[in-house]
Order: C-alpha cells, then structure tokens, then sequence
C-alpha cells in the first residue's frame, strides 16, 4: 500500500460515530467467544461431558465478531485492494477507483442486509428454533442485516469524505 491510500499508524480518520464502539463490541465478542471455548475444554476435561451446545454462541460471535471487523476496516481503508494495480494509478485514478469500491460496499451490504431482513423475518414467522438449544433462531440472525446496515453507514460516510476531499 502507499501512503496516498493507506492512513499512517498516526493519522486515525476521524467518523462522526467513534469506531471505538465497533472496536470494544469486537473485543467482547472475541473474549466470550474464548471464555465459551475455554469452559467447554475445560468441562470436557474434568468431567467427560460437552458443552458442544455452545457452539452455536461461538459460531453467532465469531460472525458478529467480523462484521464490526469489516465495518472498522471500511472506516480505516483496511479494505482488500490490489496494490499491484492500485499503485500505478495516477492520484485523480486512484480517487476515481476508491470511491467506485466503496459504492460497490455499499451496494453489496445494503443486499446482504436487505436479504438477511427477510431470513430474520421467515425464521421469526415460521418460529424457526436452533438445533442445539431450541433458541429462535432469528435472534441469532438478526446480527446479520444490523451490522450490515452499520458497514453501510460507515462505507457511505467514507465515501462522503472521500468525495470532499477530507480522506484519500
């Protein structure tokens, strides 16, 4: 990456909403997904018994977990480019090319969100229950279209600042 498309460790972009809020969610989401492994490790280890049921909250955490992941790289231009090409842009180009992905992100999560409201509301409507625990399913994946809808916020917002001239 180059300096005109990468932000220096220093310069943090400056969103309206802090990314701190993604950032601490991740960060619990990450240490309940080890505490949730390590309780089962340790209970398979003392007493002969999983607790493999609770691989159904390490799987909704380790998916909410990179969804705010995707939405602190949206903010931070962390986004996966190729460079080879990127690099032998002139710097109009490169803009041009910067606001182009960061439409396609919105459009790519405003569907994911779009969609995944339907699979919220079918397994709410037909009372969907998950295989291990019996827990409507819906509230494991209602996670989906809502930090969808934050990745889009955050790519419209970078876009919006890309536009003005106050990110590169």
């Amino acid at each position: 990456m180059t300096e005109d498309t990468q932000p220096t460790p220093g310069d943090e972009p400056s969103p309206r909403v802090p990314i701190r809020i993604e950032e601490a969610l991740a960060a619990a989401a990450i240490a309940a997904m080890g505490l949730i492994t390590f309780a089962n490790v340790l209970t398979r280890y003392l007493t002969n018994i999983s607790l493999a049921f609770t691989e159904e909250y390490a799987i909704v955490l380790m998916v909410v977990m990179t969804l705010l992941g995707t939405s602190v790289a949206v903010v931070r231009n962390h986004h996966i480019r190729i460079t080879y090409f990127m690099d032998r842009l002139s710097p109009a180009m490169r803009r041009r090319a910067e606001l182009f992905a960061l439409a396609v992100t919105v459009l790519v999560f405003l569907g994911l969100a779009g969609f995944g409201s339907l699979l919220v509301w079918d397994e709410y409507r037909f009372e969907e229950t998950s295989p291990g625990l019996g827990v409507p399913q819906w509230i494991y994946t209602i996670w989906l279209p809502v930090l969808s809808a934050v990745i889009v916020a955050r790519a419209a917002g970078r876009f919006l600042r890309v536009m003005r001239g106050q990110e590169s």
